[in-house]
């Protein structure tokens, strides 16, 4: 295993992560007698199997379902100083709601103190300014550092670029759990800020929001050679050094094995990943031409911006590289959470474009030097990745 500083938090953090949000038995409320035996050895299997590799950051939420309580029956079994254990407490507008729920993770969780608290999808300004500056959910965070059950606070985000920037600019915080990898670079000038900050950089859900990568299409996986997709997609974040680690939701202790073949490379990442990115954006520019490759986002309107609520950054997002790429069940997966995400993933797909709803649109989009071609884009995203309503894991 390989480890970074991250930021001003001073620890020493494996560059791969062991999230805990895929091998919990039950989202939602359970009862302890919900969890099997065959499930609890899972979990406590895949938690061994990341110590053995040097992974000892363990990363979970309340939000997580029973994730908390399953990891309560091993961490307490455990060294606690060779643990990094993080959990995440959704904002609340009650203050004493928000303290509630962190006791509820504690009492779950079986220890004494966490070493990192993430304020979970802090994703909007309102949430940011009004919710955890004012009405004083950071205030609590505070106390809990001063009790000792907290040593550091980040935020976990689903935000725009412009909110996170905001967030970072506070200096409030120590780390932040943000989206950002090769299908999605629009969150780089937000790292960026962190950086300036000496913010620790955790990076979320490479693997499955970074594409369904752990179900690659036949064109990415020849495309990636001699790495998976997975492989290029983990050594594609390292290669900046402003990142500091990514999450591997690991189901069953073999999934970190793909992802550790990968630190073969870790001292070549350059020479590694270059042919292999430059054969990627070729096939991209061969699909769209470079204009359009290298500008698709410029100038695009935030989805409150944009009449009905059209999320039309996000689309192009998973246009572009779905239809290039042959990511389609990815782009598919994220498309149609539109309407259905809040401000985890918000906005509203392009159903029902028509000549009326293209002529409203026509101002939000006078600073995107494709505003011409957007509406057919959109017409086109929606008939390709239209499909049946999907909802978060956690509503699952």
């Amino acid at each position: 295993m390989r480890y970074r500083r991250f930021g001003r938090t001073e620890l020493q953090m494996p560059v791969l992560s062991c999230g805990g949000m895929r091998y919990q038995q039950k989202w939602g409320e359970f009862e302890p007698d919900d969890i099997t035996p065959e499930n609890q050895a899972n979990v406590e299997a895949t938690v061994h199997r990341a110590l053995e590799l040097g992974i000892n950051h363990i990363e979970t939420a309340r939000g997580y379902g029973s994730s908390e309580y399953q990891l309560g029956r091993i961490l307490p079994k455990l060294p606690r100083e060779q643990l990094i254990v993080q959990t995440k407490v959704g904002p609340n507008e009650d203050p004493k709601q928000f303290l509630e729920t962190f006791n509820k993770s504690m009492n779950y969780l079986q220890l004494e103190y966490v070493d990192l608290l993430a304020f979970h999808g802090m994703s909007t300004i309102e949430l940011l300014n009004q919710v955890v500056l004012r009405n004083g959910c950071m205030k609590i965070a505070r106390q809990l550092q001063r009790e000792g059950r907290v040593r550091f606070v980040g935020f976990s985000t689903h935000g725009s670029c412009g909110m996170i920037q905001a967030a970072a600019r506070t200096t409030e915080f120590d780390y932040m759990n943000v989206h950002w990898y090769f299908v999605n670079d629009l969150n780089w000038p937000a790292i960026e800020e962190a950086t300036k900050v000496d913010m620790g950089v955790f990076i979320i859900s490479p693997n499955d929001k970074g594409g369904k990568l752990y179900e690659p299409p036949a064109k990415m996986v020849d495309l990636c050679q001699p790495l998976t997709p997975m492989q290029f997609n983990d050594l594609y974040c390292l290669q900046r050094p402003q990142v500091h680690t990514l999450s591997i939701g690991a189901a069953r202790p073999t999934d970190f094995d793909e992802h550790v073949e990968a630190l073969a490379y870790y001292d070549q990442i350059p020479e590694t990943i270059g042919p292999i990115e430059q054969r990627l954006r070729e096939e991209m520019m061969k699909v769209w031409g470079e204009d359009w490759t290298q500008r698709w986002s410029e100038g695009l309107p935030d989805h409150h911006e944009v009449p009905g609520d059209i999320n039309v950054l996000e689309i192009l997002r998973l246009w572009t590289y779905a239809k290039s790429l042959d990511l389609v069940e990815w782009g598919k997966m994220r498309y149609n959470l539109l309407g259905n995400g809040g401000h985890w993933f918000p906005g509203q797909t392009a159903n029902g474009l028509d000549e009326e709803s293209e002529i409203a649109l026509a101002p939000a989009l006078t600073r995107s030097p494709f505003a011409a071609r957007i509406p057919q884009v959109l017409r086109e995203a929606h008939e390709m990745l239209a499909g049946e309503e999907q909802k978060r894991l956690s509503q699952s």
